[in-house]
């Protein structure tokens, strides 16, 4: 045990591994991930090169060299020695060969017609038309929607093709070919010009402090308070009753609610004889959906709160209870002067960590509404999910969905900061002045 001042150390090494794989190598992939523009289109390994119509479009906006995009998006017919080699494999008549090679080896034709009527002007050309068409097809020539590994084989099939490019214009033609992920600044941009984004940005504030002010912290406390004036037998069954929200799979939990706003579910058919008309009273209206939301997460964060309230509370001496009673305070005053003095730190933990739980979390929301109507309660969470995991029409972006989390991932340590600042974290930790 000579080592055993370092024990400690080595017994901690598996957490300290798990943090890093599970926790900081994620938050470091996504700020890698947010400065790229990568999705389903680039892959997320490397790139390769390739002529396509849309890049041939950007040769011309981004570069101005129409003239190169025009030649490199038509097929061109070129006699020469790979066509020669793969017509004798196919068993053309090597005088047939000799003659084309000594007559057009080196020049290329714009149109099929033109290759055909060369091989035509042959004396030993192939007896039918099915025949030269056979061989003329054997040089025909095109860069187009053909994936390159790498740069050089892109401009080796360039200059097979007959065009040569200068330095710039190879610059120019590997910037708008390459199908691969690079580094940009373009998500953040995207995410300062898209009006959606103040939009998404002010419901999940909305979202996250009204269902933190009044279920998460608010309506946990009420609960923890209330309880702790009752005998143990009931308010352990009360604390079981709220409990069952947060040990409900959401699924099923989502869908009760979802029954019960159903225009077939509870609420119209109890509303129905007093006049109302049937209704889907989570998704009518956008308030309707905001109160849904928030009572469906409300419910489940206040559960938390009421059992690390309830246990501190729990842990406040008896006699000062008993002190103030004799001092002929209420519940009300002890609740002031003694129960919520005493819980300043929990207040912190369960405010901090709600407000992050609530940054980061969609799925009841995904559940419930799918962020709408209309998108009047997606949330910054949700959206990110969307973009980068979800999208319906295949194109997920997952450099700007990593760029979306990284968002949350700032706020989320701005608020931290500021909520240790606002509770005065030093001195709630600090050793107590009199043991």
């Amino acid at each position: 045990m000579g080592n055993s001042k370092h024990l400690g150390l080595y017994m901690l090494a598996p957490a300290f591994l798990f943090v890093i794989v599970f926790f900081l190598t994620p938050v470091l992939l996504t700020g890698v991930f947010g400065f790229t523009n990568m999705s389903t289109a680039t892959g997320i390994t490397g790139g390769s090169y390739m002529v396509s119509q849309s890049s041939m479009q950007a040769l011309k906006d981004r570069h101005d060299l129409s003239e190169i995009a025009k030649k490199l998006s038509q097929v061109i017919y070129t006699i020469d020695e790979e066509g020669l080699n793969a017509a004798a494999q196919e068993g053309v008549d090597a005088g047939t060969l000799a003659e084309l090679k000594a007559g057009f080896l080196g020049q290329s034709f714009q149109k099929r017609r033109a290759v055909e009527r060369a091989i035509k002007s042959l004396d030993n050309r192939p007896s039918s038309t099915r025949a030269i068409k056979k061989l003329s097809a054997l040089f025909e020539r095109s860069v187009l929607n053909i994936r390159y590994d790498t740069e050089v084989d892109l401009f080796a099939a360039i200059d097979k093709f007959g065009l040569p490019l200068s330095v710039a214009e190879k610059t120019a033609m590997s910037d708008v070919t390459y199908t691969g992920w690079v580094f940009t600044t373009d998500n953040f941009k995207r995410m300062i010009s898209l009006p959606d984004t103040m939009t998404t940005l002010i419901n999940t504030l909305f979202y996250v402090f009204v269902t933190l002010i009044v279920f998460n912290t608010g309506f946990a406390l009420v609960l923890a308070i209330s309880t702790h004036y009752m005998d143990a037998a009931s308010a352990g069954f009360f604390r079981s009753v709220w409990l069952l929200p947060r040990i409900t799979p959401p699924v099923l939990y989502v869908l009760m609610w979802k029954w019960l706003a159903w225009d077939t579910g509870f609420l119209s058919t109890v509303l129905g004889p007093l006049g109302f008309e049937p209704r889907n009273w989570m998704l009518d209206t956008p308030a309707n959906a905001w109160t849904f939301i928030i009572l469906i997460n409300g419910m489940v964060g206040a559960s938390m709160g009421m059992l690390i309230f309830s246990s501190a509370i729990k842990a406040i001496p008896s006699s000062l209870f008993y002190a103030s009673e004799v001092d002929g305070a209420n519940r009300m005053q002890q609740v002031r002067h003694i129960i919520l003095p005493q819980l300043r730190f929990p207040i912190l933990f369960i405010t901090s960590y709600q407000t992050l739980s609530l940054l980061t979390s969609f799925e009841y929301i995904l559940l419930a509404t799918e962020g709408g109507p209309g998108g009047a309660t997606e949330v910054w969470a949700l959206t990110t999910y969307l973009k980068a995991l979800s999208n319906y029409a295949g194109a997920l972006e997952y450099g700007y969905g990593a760029a979306l989390a990284l968002v949350l991932v700032v706020v989320g340590v701005f608020l931290s900061i500021l909520y240790l600042k606002l509770f005065d974290f030093k001195t709630l930790t600090a050793p107590p002045k009199i043991e």
